[in-house]
């Protein structure tokens, strides 16, 4: 009896979400639909997202982010007949490599890359000149995507970031939480609590602020440092403490959170960090830690689940979940939150379609936001 009840109710939960995302696709949908590449995280959700991103496009491949593949969602994404290929940073580093894969699954064809973290930003000159068909442009999803995009000198084709939008900040709030949840849930599978700890943020974004402020309020004293000086003096205002630099940050926290998107900690500052210090990042190892910068002398041990020691004579310290993302170990969920994002995308994805856009960053209009919150009220509230 319990059996068939979760039956149904997974049956009931993907008819919903596959009619939320086809009254999306209803509003959004292009004329012609271009083909599409898709990175992303492949969680227990994904696939109706994976399915609507096929609504409005025609989805030549799904880059799963491999740090964070759930083994069904791939399955059920495989069975839905799209193609799973293989991502790495290298895979879009040589843009020779790149412009032969874009070519293999839709040459000659127009086409909207839906990034999460900036991959396609190395190969995106060449995929613009050299591709046999065009690069209509990019849509991405991250804030660390969003500055690689920004920070190119001249961006070759349209860029629509959802990274900033108002729709993403209850998922930024709830990512927080994960953050603080799974950290906490591997500090306490040792013995060890936050409550009393002293913690360093290193990064006051969106996903940094929301952490800073979640281990406040469970007694921890809080520290937070971020290279913008803005963002310092909004921490300052916020009654946090500000640390000068890396290093005063360091020196006296018991818990490292990394939350930059980009290079948080270098080779030479693990040595700073305080004896039996625990590190988590919410982001993957290779965007936030230089570990293969960390001095020979350190020999690693797995002393737990998802817990590394790294220990040298006179010096120790703990890494979560190998220097990846510690919420993905406990699903990352953020429930029905992020389909406002994925409906988001989605539009994005159809905006690009009309090929309107000038070569630049771009948002989608307030009027089509406050559409897919209605709609998603709908269905969720």
């Amino acid at each position: 009896m319990v059996a068939r009840e979760e039956r149904w109710n997974e049956t009931f939960e993907r008819a919903r979400l596959d009619a939320y995302f086809g009254r999306i696709a209803t509003r959004f949908a292009p004329q012609e639909r271009p083909a599409s590449f898709l990175i992303t995280h492949l969680l227990p959700e994904r696939p109706a997202f994976v399915r609507g991103v096929a609504s409005v496009t025609d989805l030549r491949a799904v880059l799963p982010k491999p740090k964070s593949v759930q083994a069904e969602a791939r399955r059920q994404v495989e069975a839905d007949g799209h193609a799973c290929d293989r991502l790495t940073r290298e895979t879009f580093a040589d843009s020779e490599r790149a412009v032969r894969y874009v070519e293999a699954r839709a040459a000659g064809r127009p086409v909207v890359l839906l990034d999460v973290g900036g991959y396609f930003t190395p190969a995106l000159d060449a995929l613009c000149d050299r591709f046999s068909g065009r690069i209509l442009g990019v849509v991405e999803d991250t804030e660390n995507g969003h500055k690689r995009y920004a920070n190119l000198a001249k961006p070759p084709c349209p860029v629509v970031s959802v990274a900033r939008s108002p729709l993403k900040e209850p998922e930024d709030f709830l990512v927080g939480q994960s953050v603080v949840f799974s950290t906490e849930a591997l500090m306490r599978s040792r013995g060890d609590i936050l409550h009393g700890r002293t913690a360093l943020v290193i990064g006051f974004g969106k996903l940094g602020s929301s952490i800073a402020r979640l281990l406040h309020a469970k007694g921890v004293r809080v520290t937070v440092y971020d290279i913008d000086p803005v963002r310092r003096t909004q921490a300052l205002s916020q009654g946090f403490t500000v640390a000068r630099d890396h290093a005063t940050g360091l020196k006296d926290a018991g818990l490292v959170l990394c939350a930059t998107g980009s290079l948080a900690l270098r080779g030479e500052d693990f040595p700073r960090l305080r004896n039996g210090a625990y590190v988590a990042t919410v982001t993957s190892s290779e965007d936030e830690l230089e570990l293969n910068g960390l001095p020979d002398v350190y020999e690693r041990a797995h002393i737990g689940e998802h817990v590394t020691r790294y220990l040298t004579t006179g010096h120790y310290f703990y890494l979560l979940n190998g220097g990846n993302a510690v919420n993905f170990l406990h699903g990352a969920s953020v429930g029905p939150f992020i389909f406002l994002v994925q409906a988001e995308i989605l539009a994005a994805s159809a905006m690009l379609a009309r090929g309107e856009l000038d070569p630049g960053m771009h948002e989608i209009s307030p009027t089509d936001r406050a559409a897919i919150a209605a709609t998603w009220l709908d269905y969720f509230n």
